[in-house]
């Protein structure tokens, strides 16, 4: 059976397309806001009772939440802002760091060596690192421009 060869300027049903973007941009900012706070308040909450080992509930481990809180959601609101507009090494690198960070800090929470805890934050960053190395090449052009 003989089929017609593609042209130029033919199009495909296999062609991608974007969907169509059905949220308002004041809707897309909240919903940042949103999930930085949230995944922020839920840091904070593992942070509080990796600390207080199954202890009772006091200030300290409350401020320690509601601290560690405020910095993780700070944090990843600056680096979900900045990240996109690096290279995909330094882009990926910085996701990592900051993964790497995170995990570390509450692996020392536990009562942990600081060696042992530098050594697992080690191996989730390079983890990190090496999956979204992968995502971010296979998602860019030869130019480094993102495909999306």
């Amino acid at each position: 059976m003989a089929h017609a060869a593609p042209t130029p300027g033919m199009r495909t049903t296999s062609a991608r397309t974007r969907t169509p973007d059905v949220f308002s941009e004041r809707t897309h900012r909240a919903a940042q806001w949103t999930t930085a706070v949230s995944l922020g308040l839920v840091y904070g909450y593992w942070a509080a009772a990796n600390n207080r080992a199954g202890g009772p509930i006091t200030g300290w481990n409350l401020l320690l939440g509601f601290v560690s809180a405020i910095v993780f959601a700070a944090l990843y609101t600056g680096i979900h802002a900045l990240a996109p507009h690096m290279r995909r090494e330094l882009h990926a690198l910085l996701w990592a760091a900051f993964a790497g960070c995170a995990f570390g800090f509450l692996y020392s929470q536990t009562g942990a060596a600081v060696l042992r805890s530098v050594g697992m934050a080690l191996v989730i960053a390079g983890a990190f690192f090496a999956t979204l190395f992968y995502r971010y090449y296979t998602h860019e052009d030869a130019a480094g421009h993102r495909i999306r």
